[in-house]
């Protein structure tokens, strides 16, 4: 049987998570939430909103996109209209591109 295996993170991975939990922070004490409360609303125990508060990237993203949303951190854009306009544009973009993405195999010279 083999170790478990230590995920590592980028620098900017991590100072992007603990912004993300500080701005979950200010929201819920902005709002008057205690952590306890807000644990409540999202379904979570304390110790995982201290842990989304803190931005560790074990913690699920959904978990995380909900405190925001019921603290009232703006992920995309202010209202569902302008994410549903966002999702349809991007699925657009994505429809231009080919299906697969394939690594170049042999290099063409076409210098004549």
């Amino acid at each position: 049987m083999t170790a478990a295996h230590k995920r590592t993170y980028s620098r900017y991975a991590m100072e992007a998570l603990g912004l993300f939990g500080k701005t979950i922070r200010l929201g819920r004490m902005q709002h008057r939430l205690t952590a306890q409360e807000l644990a409540e609303r999202i379904g979570v125990s304390r110790s995982t909103l201290q842990r989304i508060e803190k931005g560790d990237p074990k913690v699920e993203i959904g978990l995380m996109f909900e405190a925001a949303a019921i603290v009232g951190v703006k992920l995309f854009d202010a209202d569902g209209k302008g994410i549903t306009a966002l999702t349809g544009r991007m699925d657009d973009r994505i429809a231009l591109l080919p299906k697969h993405v394939y690594k170049a195999g042999k290099q063409i010279v076409d210098e004549f």
